[in-house]
């Protein structure tokens, strides 16, 4: 049997023009660095542009969203789909089990509230090796995992508006 990861993806088509937020979270800067690398290919092969805003911690990532989210309506440039991007490693305590609960509720509730693909590629691993596996853009490739993940989310709503 193969695993779903080692099955070939089909070609996905490309989604010229379309404005993705990445927001990431540098708490671990090396793995977003490679999160950040494995998005930018992805979205480099949908044919579409992102912008990137950063921050230290996954917590404010949703409020950040939220805030850019309003900018960019008002400004008359809103955003196609949204990414967020980090990396939570569990610790000797709990704070765990609040940042990455806390985080993907919020991220979901954003979602479904604005009607608009986002996608959440927080990492939320036991330790650096796991990390390191899902960031890497040779392995498992999570941040393009991410950005493809919002993209196929936009073509099934950009096909149901048509």
């Amino acid at each position: 049997m193969v695993a779903p990861s080692d099955k070939p993806k089909s070609p996905r088509p490309p989604v010229p023009g379309a404005r993705i937020l990445v927001v990431e979270a540098r708490f671990y800067d090396d793995i977003a660095d490679e999160l950040l690398r494995g998005a930018r290919g992805a979205v480099d092969a949908a044919q579409a542009s992102m912008d990137v805003l950063t921050l230290d911690g996954a917590l404010e990532i949703p409020a950040t969203i939220a805030i850019a989210l309003d900018a960019a309506e008002k400004a008359g440039r809103p955003y196609d789909a949204v990414v967020a991007l980090g990396c939570v490693i569990r610790g000797e305590t709990g704070h765990y089990d609040i940042v990455a609960g806390e985080s993907a509720r919020a991220l979901m509730d954003l979602s479904v509230a604005r009607k608009i693909p986002l996608a959440n590629g927080i990492l939320t691993v036991e330790n650096d090796q796991q990390a390191w596996t899902r960031a890497s853009v040779s392995e498992l490739n999570k941040g393009g995992g991410a950005v493809d993940a919002a993209l196929a989310v936009l073509r099934i709503k950009q096909k149901l508006e048509a």
